[in-house]
């Protein structure tokens, strides 16, 4: 997979939009919520252009009654994909465009890691560039090695979902 990292673009949000509404219309009434993360969730963020989607569901093992709905919108179902508890489906194979991450709605700790890092990175623009410059660097270090570009940020991302974490857990509660 080419790693490829851009300016923040509107488009992002548009194309939330438009692929959140066409996986409400599959889940229905299985769907609890649907929330917009990764960093093209985050304004001015540098990212790689994958719209990253996150529903929340009642019952996670519903979800693969939805497998064959999903591939008709050009998704890979990859199950688990190394996480318990996920669904994960992804589209456009190596010019990848969206990434979606099912969770069901009582597992609370993988939905607030994802939520925290969205907000924090929304309200903390220090964090947000040194992220994007990371990236951008990276990318440009590591152009068609995804794991490589993984392994680089993984210390960053560790570090800033715990700080994220932490900011969320104190502005909930206050």
């Amino acid at each position: 997979m080419n790693v490829v990292v851009t300016e923040y673009s509107d488009n992002w949000v548009q194309n939330y939009i438009e692929e959140s509404q066409q996986i409400r219309s599959i889940f229905g009434q299985e769907l609890v919520d649907i929330h917009h993360i990764g960093s093209t969730s985050v304004p001015g963020l540098k990212a790689k252009p994958i719209i990253d989607i996150m529903p929340v569901v009642k019952d996670i093992k519903q979800v693969d009654s939805f497998n064959e709905q999903m591939r008709s919108l050009g998704y890979e179902c990859m199950g688990e994909f190394g996480m318990s508890g996920r669904r994960y489906f992804r589209k456009g194979g190596d010019n990848r465009t969206h990434q979606v991450h099912v969770f069901q709605a009582d597992n609370e700790e993988d939905i607030t890691r994802h939520l925290a890092v969205r907000d924090y990175l929304r309200t903390h623009s220090d964090d947000t560039q040194r992220y994007g410059e990371l990236k951008e660097s990276l990318a440009r270090q590591f152009p068609r090695d995804i794991e490589a570009y993984m392994d680089g940020k993984d210390t960053f991302v560790k570090e800033l979902e715990t700080k994220a974490l932490n900011w969320y857990n104190v502005s909930k509660d206050s």
